[in-house]
């Protein structure tokens, strides 16, 4: 895999997560998600088997709890995902975030 497409991996893993922890019940859904990814505020080109793909890594490394199909998966982020969202905890595989004001 090139340098840029990890990169964008380790940024589209922390983008579900912050997304998932300023969400009310740290809830939403893939479709959603991909949406989200792909909107001119993240800017990260993402296909729908990319989005699934990043849930199910999250969920084996205990980031987030998924619910449903593959086709329709709901994730919710853990108190573990929570902390890498908010820079309290880290990962090598996902992006540290910036400071937030």
């Amino acid at each position: 895999m090139s340098d840029y497409a990890e990169t964008l991996r380790r940024h589209r893993r922390l983008a579900i997560l912050r997304f998932l922890e300023e969400s009310p019940t740290y809830t939403s859904n893939a479709s959603v998600l991909t949406d989200v990814l792909n909107s001119n505020a993240i800017g990260i080109d993402t296909s729908r088997d990319q989005t699934a793909t990043e849930l199910a890594w999250l969920a084996e490394q205990g980031f987030v709890t998924l619910a449903g199909s593959r086709e329709f998966w709901v994730p919710t982020a853990t108190a573990r995902g929570v902390d890498i969202a908010l820079g309290r905890a880290t990962h090598p595989e996902i992006q540290r975030p910036g400071p937030r004001r």
